[in-house]
């Protein structure tokens, strides 16, 4: 996982890559570019981008990402700021490969314990709990749909001492 000083063009490019194609404009739960790079630029953010394998994507390889991971380190804790796999690259074991990496790597910056949020109802949420993670809080009509419903947040937590 890399946390740059300043963006890396490539890293957010591959990143919206993914972003664009797996996030449903229904929900709004993507992020713009002027914000991943932004998120990147600070040095507690860290973002992981796989190919179809779950194997990293770094520097000039021209390895077409699948997925990503975008967290921020604070003290000994990690939150999950994003996660996502493209369409084509869901239930082989992307989205497991890109937590587990992020398990390893969150263990190494000295992170007991990693949060999550997300809008109830999201289908990531077997993923989540397969990989350990409990609910342990509730944000009522949290998050804004395109359409202007509102919808709860769900609040996940996990472990990794």
């Amino acid at each position: 996982m890399t946390s740059p000083a300043t963006a890396d063009p490539a890293l957010v490019d591959r990143i919206m890559a993914v972003m664009e194609a797996a996030f449903d404009p229904a929900y709004g739960e993507a992020w713009n570019r002027r914000q991943v790079a932004e998120a990147l630029a600070l040095a507690n953010t860290h973002a992981l981008v796989v190919d179809a394998e779950g194997a990293p994507i770094a520097g000039a390889s021209p390895a077409l990402p699948a997925g990503f991971v975008l967290t921020r380190h604070v003290l000994d804790e990690e939150e999950l700021l994003l996660i996502a796999v493209v369409p084509e690259a869901r239930r082989r074991g992307v989205g497991t490969a890109l937590i587990e990496r992020l398990f390893a790597t969150a263990r190494t910056r000295g992170t007991a314990r990693i949060f999550l949020e997300m809008r109830r109802g999201n289908p990531a949420i077997a993923l989540y709990r397969k990989l350990g993670f409990a609910p342990i809080g509730e944000r009522k009509n949290y998050y804004r749909m395109a359409n202007g419903e509102r919808v709860d947040a769900i609040t996940f937590a996990r472990s990794i001492e």
